[in-house]
């Protein structure tokens, strides 16, 4: 029995023919290189958009990063951007 599954999950070459053979007849010899040419692009566009998903993911790890080191400073209760108190206006009578 572990023949014959293993057969079916590791095509030969005669697998391979039928297989193309049967998709010849589906969609028909025109066809075929459109069809190849869509899959190209489609997968092309899904290599980009994982590409740009791993990205993404680093820029937010390294955002949550600096975010983390600033995080002490405000932690302490200390504000971070200190202006001086305003001059108050001279009262005195001369």
């Amino acid at each position: 029995m572990e023949f014959i599954m293993g057969g079916l999950f590791h095509p030969g070459g005669m697998q391979i023919l039928l297989l193309l053979v049967v998709i010849l007849l589906i969609f028909g010899a025109s066809r075929l290189p459109a069809l190849a040419k869509s899959m190209g692009q489609s997968a092309r566009l899904f290599k980009n958009e994982v590409k740009q998903m791993k990205s993404d993911d680093t820029s937010q790890k390294n955002d949550a990063s600096l975010q983390n080191e600033a995080a002490p400073q405000q932690a302490t209760g200390e504000p971070t951007n200190i202006t001086p108190p305003a001059a108050k206006p001279d009262t005195t009578q001369q």
